[in-house]
Parts: structure tokens; sequence; C-alpha cells
């Protein structure tokens, strides 16, 4: 499959720390990022300025192969976030999103991936929405809220966009945090449930340390996370978002899921499982760095092994 047959559709931008580093970042480019590493090169509809951390962020694409799309490359500042750090290293945020992302069509794709920010800030949602909703039938459309409340606008118009998303797509992934934003108070299962009534067919919830549970086609699913050694969380998600899009790709998930066709559990579990390697990969090494063919292929083997021993 080449890069013009998957989009991914959202931000990139350069991830700055007062005194310290700045690097290239934004969960869908991360998602492309790991998509393109794991032999599956998309391109990604952004917004990348002229300025110096466009230039950040187009040297970290080039790195992977992730294809740059039109209308991405702009006149004036790329998009950042900074990050103050607190003595107990916590973080606070502020974000610098002048303009916004142009949706591209959506023809003569296979996949469509889009999330976070740039999926949620208007005007470019609505045109998100038009196009997820009228995207040709068979294209995968898979979608992830990465909820950041602090810049997409008020709370429950951000809720009912979320819903409306991912009632157009196929596949939607959140985490346990977004999903406690979206129904405070509310449980996994009935997350799920909600999602899945909705309209989706594949509803994956990341829990952390506590793995995945998943809801397809009203089938629930839960997995373990992987034992690891966690140096620290960045781009965990945006990990399990691609292996979880990988695996769907490498066992011909993705055209069930478009045509309508039973998903085999041995097919859900393969994907999971391939989502929650992916991310184990990546919070045992510093920042979003997600893994290579090799590295993916020897964890799940790996987890393969303990897994049969432990049927013994």
């Amino acid at each position: 499959m080449n890069a013009s047959r998957i989009a991914v559709i959202g931000e990139a931008l350069v991830d700055i720390v007062v005194g310290g580093s700045a690097h290239a970042g934004g969960s869908p480019m991360n998602v492309a990022v790991g998509l393109a590493r794991l032999g599956r090169p998309p391109v990604l509809h952004a917004r990348i300025g002229d300025d110096a951390y466009g230039s950040t962020i187009r040297a970290h694409l080039a790195a992977d192969r992730v294809g740059i799309g039109a209308h991405t490359l702009v006149d004036g500042p790329s998009w950042t976030a900074t990050a103050a750090l607190a003595e107990d290293g916590s973080a606070e945020y502020s974000f610098a999103l002048a303009g916004e992302i142009a949706v591209p069509e959506l023809h003569d794709l296979a996949l469509v991936h889009a999330g976070s920010i740039g999926a949620l800030r208007e005007p470019g949602s609505s045109a998100l929405l038009a196009a997820y909703r009228h995207a040709p039938a068979e294209t995968l459309r898979s979608f992830d809220p990465n909820i950041r409340a602090d810049v997409i606008g008020p709370a429950d118009a951000a809720r009912k966009r979320v819903f409306e998303l991912a009632a157009a797509a196929h596949v939607v992934k959140l985490s346990d945090e977004d999903a406690a934003w979206m129904r405070p108070g509310t449980s996994l299962d009935e997350i799920l449930d909600e999602f899945a009534a909705g309209g989706t067919r594949f509803v994956a919830i990341t829990r952390g340390a506590q793995g995945a549970v998943a809801l397809v086609d009203g089938e629930r699913y839960e997995r373990p996370a992987l034992p690891v050694d966690v140096v620290d969380t960045i781009g965990a998600g945006d990990a399990f978002m691609s292996g979880l899009l990988f695996g769907l790709l490498r066992d011909g998930t993705d055209r069930l899921l478009v045509e309508g066709a039973p998903i085999p559990p041995e097919n859900v579990l393969a994907a999971l499982d391939t989502a929650l390697a992916s991310g184990a990969i990546t919070v045992s090494r510093a920042g979003a760095n997600p893994p290579r063919p090799a590295e993916l292929e020897e964890r799940l083997a790996a987890a393969r092994a303990v897994s049969s021993g432990d049927d013994r």
C-alpha cells in the first residue's frame, strides 16, 4: 500500500519545554510516524509554517518518509505547545495555534485517520465531519479524540462533535481520561456502549497499566498491558493507535470493517495485542518514539511465548 492511500489529518506542532528542549510532536503526527515506521507511510495533512519550528517538523517527517499533503505548508507560524514544568515533574501547557488545518477530499484512500486538536477546533472540525460523512464507502475511517479541553472550545459542543465524528468512523480509540471527560462518573462499559450505539464498529479504550478494553460488533474484549519498565508515557496512546491501525491493515480486518462483514475474534485480539505491544515499546524509552517492524515482532513474539507458558 503506497502513501497516497493512507491519510492522517490533524496537528503537527513543536513541543517546547521552558528552559529546555524543543521537538516535533502532536498526536496525529505521531500516529503518522508510527504508521510509516511499520511500513504503511501516510500523507499527513496538517498546518506547518515557514518558520524554524516548521523546519523542525518537516525534518522529523522526512526522516520517516511521511508525505506532506497539499495546503499543509503555509506562510506564517507553526503550531506550538509550551510546557512549564513544576518541581514535581507535572507540566502546565500553553498553545499557540494560529490558523486552521485544511481538510482534504477523501478520494482513493484505503484509510484515513484524524484526531485531537486539529479534529475538534473550528472551522476545520466541521469540514472534517462533512468529509467523514461523505467519504467513499471503501475508505476505513479512524478517529482518536485525544481531548485537550483547554483549546477545543466549549465542552458541551466539543463532546457533541466527538460523538458526531465517532459515528462517522469505523474505528475509535480513546483513553480512560478522554472517557472520564466525555462522561464524568460513567463506567467504561457504558462509554463503549454509547459509542457503539452511535454506529462505530470498533471502539477501544486504553487504560494505561491496566491494558485496554474494546467493544466490536457487540462483543467485549479485554487485554492486559504488557510488562514494561516505563521511562515516560509521551506518545503512548499514539503508538497504540498506529499499532492498532497497522494490525487491522495487516490482517485484512480493515476490509471486513468497511464491508460490514463479521470480525473474527482472533482478528480483534491480534489488533489489540499489536497496539499494546507498540505502546509498551514506546513507553520503554524517552519521548514519542514508536517501534519499527523488527522491534514490534520481537515484542509480540515474547508476549506469545509468555502466554504459551502460562497456558501449560
